[in-house]
């Protein structure tokens, strides 16, 4: 195994069970950093959602993984963690979290259960390609080292967060190999948009708790939470639409991002409601107390033109439909995760390389991609069982084989 996160901890467990001789190697100083640091501010470990609403949110990915999700999906795992001994709940979102809202603990009786499995541990080993005679090389504190294996699991994730050990390092090494591999970009992250002076004093790291949000040129949609930064706007709703606004960059360099600020409301009921109090009563004034809007929803809406010189239906107009042109993503290593990895053509459904037999792959480091809310971790799970067992019955064959 190398790779130390969710998905290399999970197919460990797997090859374990199976019977196999498993040695865990990860440059990191301890396993599932990021898994760690996500879990701080409560550990959203899956989603309770039925499950034909849950397989879509993987996008094109979905096909092939649905398979996958259908034998190790977000039953499964809300069960493997209860075996565990650690409780579950359901949030008001329909979010799963442990009870104690963090990742520690379960890590902590994981590995336990890993290491009485006889999974053997080897931090600090990075690894940089095979040698002459196929043997995993590793850099290490004692220099470099060359291991024989029977068969592989690769979960070295994606291209985020490179401080905790994902920095998509293991691309060149695979490409060198034949295996084809899809650039890594940026995936549920903030975009950029040029503010003015005037909203970035005044919503600034301001939540919208419930904004109407779809892209144009797609006909997807999405009432959920955003978040007005400095650089432009992040959170959960955006994360959920940025495949689209990835899709409409790319196409044309920008995306066109529609928000209506009252996705519970239509034109007439907010023209009606506008309306009410004395005819001297200012629109700030009207803003605040009859349609209770807060001074970043006031701002924003302020953003593409002053208010106070429209008429009231192009007022309403701009509520239900506030225009923000998103130039490009932040950072790649600022990003909860990246899109893009190996191409489903090289894989076979066992999660085995074509170009690399005995060598499986699991988690980010697929093709394949989901918003936050559970579908990201879940997807490692999946995908880490999958490689795990298919790597177990590789070895079961081999040795009937023999």
């Amino acid at each position: 195994m190398i790779g130390g996160g969710p998905a290399g901890l999970i197919a460990a467990e797997q090859l374990a069970e199976a019977g196999a001789s498993v040695d865990l190697y990860d440059a990191m100083p301890s396993v599932a950093r990021k898994f760690l640091l996500a879990g701080i501010g409560g550990m959203n470990i899956t989603h309770s959602e039925p499950f034909e609403q849950f397989s879509q949110r993987y996008g094109n990915a979905g096909a092939w993984l649905r398979p996958m999700l259908e034998h190790f999906g977000p039953a499964e795992l809300v069960d493997w963690i209860h075996e565990l001994g650690i409780e579950t709940i359901i949030g008001s979102s329909g979010r799963v979290f442990p009870v104690e809202m963090k990742a520690a603990p379960l890590l902590r009786k994981w590995k336990h259960r890993l290491t009485q499995s006889g999974v053997r541990f080897h931090p600090r080993h990075r690894w940089v390609g095979w040698d002459q005679q196929d043997r995993l090389v590793f850099e290490s504190q004692s220099g470099q080292v060359a291991v024989k294996y029977d068969v592989c699991v690769l979960a070295l994730g994606g291209g985020s967060w490179s401080k905790l050990g994902s920095n998509g390092a293991w691309i060149p090494l695979l490409l060198q190999r034949g295996v084809d591999v899809t650039p890594l970009v940026a995936s549920n992250c903030g975009y950029e948009v040029f503010w003015s002076d005037h909203l970035v004093q005044r919503a600034d790291r301001q939540a919208i708790k419930k904004v109407g949000l779809s892209v144009e040129g797609f006909d997807k949609s999405k009432i959920s939470e955003v978040m007005i930064t400095d650089y432009g706007i992040e959170g959960t709703g955006i994360y959920a639409m940025g495949t689209y606004i990835r899709r409409a960059i790319n196409s044309t360099g920008v995306a066109v991002l529609k928000m209506d600020l009252f996705p519970d409301r239509s034109a007439e009921q907010l023209s009606k409601v506008l309306a009410r109090g004395a005819p001297k009563v200012s629109l700030a004034n009207r803003l605040r107390k009859n349609l209770s809007m807060s001074p970043a929803q006031i701002a924003l809406a302020n953003e593409e033109g002053v208010l106070s010189r429209l008429d009231e239906q192009q007022i309403v107009a701009r509520l239900k439909g506030v225009t923000l042109r998103l130039s490009k993503a932040r950072p790649i290593d600022e990003a909860i995760s990246t899109a893009g990895g190996i191409s489903p053509d090289a894989i076979l459904p066992s999660l085995m390389l074509k170009q690399l037999p005995g060598v499986f792959v699991a988690g980010e480091m697929l093709d394949w991609d989901a918003p936050t809310g559970g579908y990201l971790l879940t997807g490692c799970f999946t995908t880490g069982v999958k490689a795990g067992r298919s790597a177990a019955e590789w070895l079961r064959s081999r040795s009937t084989t023999c």
